[in-house]
């Protein structure tokens, strides 16, 4: 009932100022970041008999509160970051490039990183992501192939917790079906099957991380609607399980932690010194480090450990620490039909077409379909934010609520040494560090490419008889909040940072789990090829130690 429901202002973090947030002594790994591939290394390492500890930026939030997170979700006073507790100075950062970033509109700080607030879909690149250059003629080739991370797609698809089914004709080759059964299509999949069965259009189901049953001793999904930014139930995948599981095993987590600088001599870092809020810093020795800090705040943190022996940033003798930021584009068209739609009771998407996907060469990128369940305003919002009351509040509710469908698309952008991510001294955080600035451009291919997935598109939603309202096309396209491609992985020291095995190429102790690794970035949603690098990394890790 809505008035047992906690309000949205009673959400707070989970712990205190005063907590103990001291150094671990003898530490032989720590972690920087609790992510999604911070939280499966110290998983690993811990499970291993390592002595871990994470240094965690922003804050532990408290499941307890999540129904209250979900109220500032659907209320329109609050914006998107307020969800989980932004902070503009602490988040502060620039965007000078051609296009305009939003990086605090999909940032959240704190312990389970941007799980907190995804989506959920999960799907492995194609093989010929990994071979770009040799294949279709642009970008470069990643130092694997798909084989090599075939195995730890699958391990990675049983740690998240993939539903999923085998229905992809155009699905890279899997060894085992997944985890659960996929998500059943929705209603207005059903919509769109018959304008695409009409126009030879295939459509298949998603792989989710959720739970469409109970599964790691978590219940199903059981269908909130509001997946992003919050999922109350738990039934999606955060990285606080594999956090809270770390800890289970020894693992010791510092939250409000964030790292300053990396002390080091040449060859390795000896300790990372974080600030806590009671205004101290405090160094973190460790015989290994890991740093999972994502595709933007990696590479800062590697600027900011400038020195003598690395005077453009550390692990930067390649000069391309923050280079090759990558985002994919969103291509959109909805509209409207005279007959219901059933917008908005389910929160993520069921059902998608990758037909078009392995058609990309040197001057159309790989693209994804989307069809989604949530177009359209949700009649909470309407009534948040209408000045009606009593039958006019309900009139407008059923004239305005029900009938909008929508499709949506990912599109890969190229790698670009003029798109990057680097400092600005003129602006800083509330630490007196200098912020990230993103500086992000877009290549032409991938404008082209936004025009064809927009013809598709129209051709569908034409078909079922859309009275076309809004799209996004390559003039106002903006970014699915994927940072990719900053600490890229490479062969050639001279070419990259870090390694096949993640190593960095200057830093024996040093790896990076991230996207940030990423040479290219396919057009397929990232997490599920952070979390198969991430278990990679920590077996190379394992073997070191």
């Amino acid at each position: 009932m809505s008035w047992d429901r906690p309000p949205a202002e009673s959400a707070v973090p989970a712990t205190e100022t005063d907590a103990d947030r001291t150094p671990v002594g003898d530490a032989d790994v720590c972690v920087i970041g609790a992510g999604p591939a911070g939280g499966i290394v110290a998983d690993r390492l811990a499970e291993a008999g390592h002595e871990v500890v994470i240094l965690e930026a922003g804050p532990r939030f408290d499941s307890a509160d999540r129904l209250a997170r979900q109220e500032r979700a659907i209320r329109p006073a609050y914006d998107r970051p307020d969800v989980w507790d932004g902070d503009p100075e602490r988040d502060a950062y620039e965007s000078s490039g051609e296009r305009f970033y939003p990086l605090n509109h999909a940032r959240a700080r704190g312990v389970g990183g941007s799980t907190l607030h995804w989506q959920g879909m999960v799907m492995r690149l194609h093989e010929a992501d990994f071979n770009s250059a040799s294949v279709r003629g642009v970008g470069t080739d990643w130092p694997i192939d798909y084989q090599d991370l075939r195995p730890y797609y699958a391990d990675a698809e049983r740690e998240l917790g993939v539903a999923g089914a085998d229905d992809n004709p155009f699905a890279p080759p899997r060894e085992e079906p997944h985890p659960m059964p996929a998500f059943r299509p929705s209603y207005s999949d059903s919509l769109f099957a018959e304008a695409c069965d009409d126009l030879e259009i295939a459509m298949h189901s998603v792989p989710n991380a959720r739970n469409s049953e109970a599964y790691d001793g978590r219940n199903a999904c059981v269908g909130y609607g509001t997946c992003q930014p919050v999922c109350p139930s738990g039934a999606k995948y955060d990285a606080t399980v594999h956090v809270k599981r770390a800890e289970r095993k020894g693992a010791t987590v510092i939250d409000r932690a964030p790292v300053q600088r990396l002390e080091h001599g040449p060859d390795t870092i000896e300790a990372a010194v974080y600030a806590t809020p009671d205004g101290e810093e405090h160094r973190q020795e460790a015989d290994t480090f890991v740093i999972a800090c994502g595709g933007v705040e990696t590479p800062r943190l590697l600027l900011l450990s400038e020195s003598s022996q690395y005077p453009d940033g550390l692990a930067n003798s390649s000069g391309l620490v923050g280079n090759f930021f990558m985002d994919h584009l969103f291509a959109g068209t909805g509209g409207v039909l005279d007959e219901p739609t059933r917008q908005n009771h389910v929160g993520f998407l069921t059902s998608e077409s990758h037909q078009f996907y392995d058609e990309a060469d040197a001057e159309y990128a790989p693209f994804k379909l989307e069809f989604f369940n949530y177009a359209g305003p949700s009649p909470v919002g309407m009534a948040l934010t209408g000045d009606d009351w009593g039958d006019d509040l309900l009139a407008r509710l059923r004239s305005e609520y029900g009938t909008h469908i929508g499709m949506g698309g990912l599109v890969e952008q190229l790698p670009r040494e003029d798109s990057y991510v680097g400092l600005d001294t003129s602006t800083t955080d509330d630490h007196g560090n200098p912020v990230p600035d993103v500086h992000w451009n877009v290549d032409d291919r991938a404008l082209r490419t936004i025009e064809r997935v927009n013809e598709i598109q129209e051709r569908i939603l034409d078909e079922l008889g859309t009275e076309i309202t809004w799209q996004v096309g390559p003039e106002n396209t903006g970014p699915a909040y994927h940072h990719m491609g900053t600490t890229r992985m490479g062969d050639d020291p001279t070419e990259s940072v870090v390694g096949s095995d993640l190593r960095t190429h200057d830093l024996a102790n040093c790896w990076i789990a991230s996207s940030s690794v990423f040479p290219t970035g396919g057009a397929m949603n990232p997490t599920l090829t952070i979390a198969a690098l991430a278990l990679k990394a920590a077996d190379h890790i394992l073997e070191d130690l």
